[in-house]
């Protein structure tokens, strides 16, 4: 291992210390809360036809288990907009920033869509609009936010690995394994 100068150490151990205090335990964990959550929806979706609403504990089940989606996900967006700021590296170009911002914010916009839409179809079911154009379009509607957030998940996913192999703390600033060695890193 070569000698960094002390510039470069400064930075390094600079980044380090920012990283370190970008994201709390809590931050964390409401991070792995709606990832944990989001992936037992998809396991346990309602799948093909809504009248399997008709079984009142699975509709209530639904129902709970979106307003639960739905009350995490505001409690993350709330506490992570008040208390903490990107994980980026200060030098990050403002375009960058921006693309991260609007994937952020898109996948809260099309993870609460989720929820809300599938509330949509449970109360459009309970009060008797079992088929027809309305309860179509509000599952139709549901289907595409679905597929928005499997998109913006993925570049979330695809941004995280490059920032990992970019070394620069994002990674780390969340993850809890595959850490980053930035006190080594070269600049």
């Amino acid at each position: 291992m070569t000698e960094q100068s002390p510039n470069k150490k400064a930075y390094s151990d600079q980044r380090l210390n920012h990283v370190m205090q970008v994201y709390s335990i809590t931050a964390k964990i409401f991070h792995w809360s709606v990832v944990a959550l989001f992936a037992y929806g998809i396991f346990k979706q309602v799948e093909g036809d809504v009248r399997q609403l008709e079984d009142k504990s699975l509709l209530y089940a639904e129902v709970v288990f979106a307003s639960l989606f739905l009350a995490v996900l505001a409690l993350r967006f709330i506490y992570m907009s008040k208390t903490h700021t990107s994980a980026l590296p200060p030098e990050t170009p403002k375009l960058k920033r921006q693309a991260a911002r609007l994937v952020h914010l898109g996948m809260y916009a099309s993870l609460a869509s989720i929820a809300i839409t599938g509330l949509a179809i449970a109360g459009l079911f309970v009060f008797g609009f079992k088929s027809g154009l309305i309860i179509d379009f509000v599952i139709e509607l549901h289907g595409v936010v679905v597929t928005a957030s499997y998109w913006l998940i993925a570049i979330h996913i695809i941004a995280a690995i490059y920032h990992r192999f970019l070394g620069d703390g994002v990674w780390t600033a969340m993850v809890p394994f595959w850490k980053e060695n930035l006190k080594t890193r070269r600049n």
